[in-house]
């Protein structure tokens, strides 16, 4: 029998308060791509199809492993750009396109919607997972993007994977900027579909995890056949990845050019958290305004009730979400 029946029932109740609090979010999930631009079924063999199927499924499968185990939205965007940047079918890490001179030069970027830190790098040769240094920027460097030799010194500092940058060029994207190349010197418009696509191809993931918070991170080969170390939005925070739970999460994917000046990954963000409009209709408004400028191309968003879009103007975009459920949709063409 207690001697202060009225203070120990008060007490229960505020065990009762702290532990309700202390019980994780079960709404989690993520959401990724592959790059988007003419993805057209009629252009794809079945075989192809089904593998980019299946390294999308492979990829998510990683992520929401992670999640589904309590872990922490970083990690699962870090470990599920690994699967994309390790296969050969996407344009980052092995398997990214080729510059001008025929070497492989990457960028990536990560952002944390709890604290708001961010990390990127631009332009480098030897990492073989650019992600993650993205990633080690924003933890161990009192900077927020690194470029060119440095960020590949600033890997190897740490310990970190690095590659010849053979280990990156495999004969598609060989002949890929064989035949860029060759319709430049041909004087072939600007607008021709094939030069066009040659400026698209991103991987990205957005992640919420158990305790609310999102992450977003972006990892690319940039564009087939670029010069003078041109720099697309995938490393440049705002434009191509961005994550705030006042808002949502983002990444891009598109004409790097015009991501960067319409600032498409805050823009969407700006629209969610000022305006409050939901996330497909401010992803639908900054993607117009990309295409009034003349460019294309797509992002994934997810807010912090898990809600997803997944809004691109090209004909298809390698994509794919995950539920706290389990449930899994993985798309390709447009009318999917």
């Amino acid at each position: 029998m207690f001697k202060y029946p009225i203070l120990s029932f008060c007490l229960l109740l505020v065990q009762i308060s702290f532990g309700q609090q202390s019980l994780p979010n079960e709404n989690f999930g993520l959401v990724i791509h592959g790059g988007a631009g003419t993805i057209l079924k009629e252009n794809m063999t079945a075989e192809m199809d089904q593998a980019y199927r299946a390294i999308l499924a492979e990829a998510i499968a990683v992520g929401h492993a992670i999640l589904k185990e309590g872990g922490t939205s970083q990690e699962a965007v870090e470990k599920t750009i690994h699967v994309m940047e390790n296969s050969p079918l996407f344009n980052a890490g092995k398997g990214a396109v080729l510059t001008a001179n025929g070497k492989a030069s990457l960028d990536a970027s990560f952002m944390d919607g709890n604290t708001l830190n961010a990390g990127s790098i631009s332009g480098v040769s030897h990492i073989k997972n650019p992600i993650s240094t993205a990633i080690a920027v924003m933890e161990k460097s009192p900077h927020v993007m690194l470029s060119g030799v440095g960020a590949d010194q600033f890997a190897a500092s740490l310990g970190m994977d690095t590659v010849p940058n053979s280990y990156f060029i495999t004969e598609r994207r060989k002949n890929a900027l064989k035949r860029v190349q060759q319709s430049e010197q041909k004087e072939v418009s600007f607008y021709d579909p094939f030069i066009k696509d040659s400026k698209f191809g991103t991987v990205g993931c957005v992640a919420l995890d158990k305790n609310g918070d999102l992450a977003a991170g972006t990892s690319t080969g940039g564009m087939t056949n670029k010069k003078w170390d041109r720099i697309g939005d995938a490393p440049i925070i705002g434009a191509g990845t961005y994550a705030n739970n006042a808002s949502c999460g983002v990444s891009a994917t598109g004409w790097g050019e015009f991501f960067i000046r319409s600032v498409v990954a805050h823009d969407i963000a700006a629209l969610v958290e000022y305006k409050g409009l939901d996330i497909v209709t401010a992803s639908k408004q900054v993607l117009q305004k990309v295409a009034d400028l003349g460019g294309n191309g797509g992002v994934i968003v997810m807010d912090t009730k898990g809600n997803v879009a997944l809004e691109f103007n090209t004909a298809g975009m390698y994509r794919a979400h995950m539920n706290a459920q389990g449930k899994l949709e993985v798309k390709i063409y447009k009318n999917e």
